[in-house]
């Protein structure tokens, strides 16, 4: 739970939440409306995530349109992103690279010229390069181990450095979250991650439902709740001029999330070892952002997915009402 304090201090305040459509914008936004904050969202998604704030359909790789957006705002949430699948990532990845350098870009400079009096700036942990465990002192050792999204996500980190050593800046906080999940996941088949790829599989009732690997890779899951007030904690804090991660903190095999899945849900399935795994661990140290921001995970894992799918069981088919930056053009 985030201090009152820290709420308090966005009463009143006009806050403009970008991707306030998204898994981790939706949550920033319900916080932001309940500390009495003026909530300004920017989506090119056709959803309304919240009655008491504003919803604007534009586009961010538009300058112009992130000038107008900016305009008067005190605090500036960077939350717009391109969510999609490993599989996704390597067959398109001019549809994750491009729209993002540009949205970036734009949102960043027009925040300095605007000269908004927070923001935060949302990277990823695919913007690290390839390890076990994930810390802050290893940025930028070797290549993202998510090519063409990592870079971009990189560029934005190097473009608030930039500020900061030309004009002084350090009021741009930046974090790099885990692997998110929560309700407004991306739930479309085609692209969707591992935790709604396995929703959406178990509610279409496969049986049994065949998984990737043995098991026994660990990620990071992170709920969208925890990350979002990570997110809020980062833009009150700052964090210095460099980013924290944000994330569990605790690493789970996929065999433990598909039991914690099961734990509520029947189904049967399997491990299919014959298929690649993935890297076997990939895991955050949040001891940073503990120390820095105050960030404290609290959702188990098994809450987090029983919240998830159920808000999934209500809104199977939001994911047709959002943008789709993979569609063929």
């Amino acid at each position: 739970m985030i201090k009152q304090e820290v709420l308090a201090s966005f009463t009143g305040k006009n806050v403009l939440i970008t991707g306030g459509t998204g898994l981790i914008g939706r949550e920033i936004v319900k916080m932001m409306c309940d500390a009495g904050a003026k909530v300004r969202i920017v989506s090119l998604d056709k959803v309304i995530v919240d009655a008491r704030a504003e919803h604007t359909i534009g586009d961010l790789t538009d300058f112009r349109f992130c000038k107008d957006a900016t305009q008067g705002m005190d605090f500036v949430f960077q939350v717009a992103g391109i969510k999609g699948s490993i599989e996704v990532t390597k067959s398109k990845p001019a549809s994750f690279f491009v729209p993002l350098l540009m949205m970036n870009t734009n949102l960043l400079e027009a925040v300095r010229l605007n000269k908004v009096q927070k923001a935060v700036y949302t990277s990823s942990i695919g913007a690290y390069a390839s390890a076990e465990v994930f810390s802050e002192d290893k940025n930028l050792e070797g290549p993202p181990m998510d090519m063409f999204p990592g870079w971009a996500k990189r560029m934005g980190e190097l473009q608030i450095q930039a500020y900061k050593i030309q004009y002084g800046m350090e009021n741009i906080a930046i974090v790099r979250p885990a692997n998110v999940y929560g309700p407004g996941d991306n739930f479309d088949p085609k692209n969707a991650m591992v935790i709604p790829t396995l929703m959406s599989r178990i509610m279409n009732k496969e049986n049994p439902v065949v998984i990737w690997g043995d098991g026994s890779a660990v990620r990071d899951f992170a709920y969208s709740r925890d990350v979002a007030e990570g997110t809020i904690l980062a833009l009150y804090h700052g964090t210095k001029g460099g980013f924290v991660n944000l994330g569990a903190g605790v690493g789970y095999t996929i065999k433990e999330l598909v039991e914690a899945l099961r734990s509520f849900l029947d189904f049967n399935y399997e491990f299919d070892a014959t298929k690649p795994a993935g890297f076997p661990r990939r895991v955050m140290d949040v001891s940073l952002a503990r120390q820095l921001i105050d960030y404290n995970p609290t959702t188990s894992l098994r809450d987090g997915l029983k919240e998830t799918w159920d808000w999934f069981v209500q809104n199977k088919d939001e994911y047709l009402r959002k943008q789709n930056y993979f569609a063929e053009k």
